[in-house]
């Protein structure tokens, strides 16, 4: 009895332990969907650890830069860039063209950004990139 009681208590640990919150959930979503639509749509410009193109694409690897734009990335995504940005001590002055994402994708994609190539931010999800996107300028 104390054998099956122990058992028991084992099995109930090990299966509170492998069960995930729905946040949890939601970010693996949108993390795997993400890597999807960026190695469509950003692979190919910012490379495939968002290490950027020398002097032509920024690098996806500055958190500093990440998280001080958090609130502006679903608008570079949908409306590209024409001016100017600073990332690092480099200024990139290449244009880059709307992405034509949806605001889902944009959320998954920044998702998967925010949160590989050594940046850690949590997950970005549509009500905030739906929010975000209604204060482009």
């Amino acid at each position: 009895m104390r054998t099956a009681l122990i058992v028991f208590g084992f099995a109930l640990v090990v299966m509170g332990g492998s069960c995930q919150s729905e946040q949890e959930i939601d970010f693996q979503r949108y993390y795997s969907a993400g890597s999807v639509v960026f190695q469509q749509h950003c692979q190919n410009c910012h490379g495939n650890t968002g290490e950027g193109l020398s002097a032509l694409m920024p690098p996806l690897t500055d958190s500093v830069f990440l998280r001080k734009n958090k609130a502006d990335l679903a608008c570079y995504l949908q409306n590209g860039l024409s001016s100017p940005i600073k990332v690092g001590p480099k200024v990139y002055d290449n244009k880059m063209p709307p992405s034509g994402l949806t605001p889902v994708e944009i959320a998954e994609v920044l998702t998967y950004v925010t949160n590989s190539f050594g940046n850690k931010m949590g997950t970005y999800n549509t009500e905030t990139v739906e929010k975000n996107l209604k204060m482009c300028q």
